[in-house]
């Protein structure tokens, strides 16, 4: 893989930093910021699935990071991360698990059904319990950070 051609690839940070583990997306972009590779743009989104396809329009590689609860059976695990990597047949068979009431899922549907998935698409998900009001990540969460900085960087590398 050649150098990503600027605005081709994206790294999107869903969340709300004032809803305490919420924030983890925000929070790896700002460690990404000092050491992204240039013609990377990050953004910020609040999940809304229109604004993310906004967001990853026209793009070749879309890194998304985002908090999930999990669902079913079991103890939380904050603090957990989850890769997902997703080409555009894969996404036929992708389902949400946002922390967002509309979130990730949907937008996937929707880039699908109007045929605007990114070429990859790239999912970092981290486990969190505590979206209460308040600035600020649980330690569990907060930990997760310089491990999902990683992985994204490891997304962008050529080769």
């Amino acid at each position: 893989m050649s150098e990503p051609a600027p605005g081709r690839v994206v790294v999107i940070g869903i969340g709300n930093e004032f809803r305490r583990d919420d924030g983890i997306g925000p929070r790896v972009l700002d460690a990404l910021r000092p050491l992204i590779p240039a013609g990377v743009r990050l953004a910020v989104s609040d999940g809304e699935p229109v604004r993310l396809l906004e967001e990853w329009e026209g793009a070749e590689l879309a890194v998304v990071i985002d908090a999930v609860r999990r669902a079913g059976a079991g103890d939380p695990a904050p603090g957990r991360t989850y890769r997902l990597e997703l080409d555009q047949a894969e996404a036929e068979r992708a389902v949400g698990v946002s922390s967002h009431g509309l979130g990730l899922g949907d937008a996937i549907s929707l880039a699908r059904t109007l045929d605007m998935l990114p070429s990859r698409l790239i999912v970092h998900a981290v486990e969190i319990t505590d979206c209460g009001f308040g600035s600020g990540l649980s330690p569990a969460v907060a930990a997760a950070v310089p491990a999902v900085t990683a992985a994204v960087l490891g997304d962008l590398a050529p080769g």
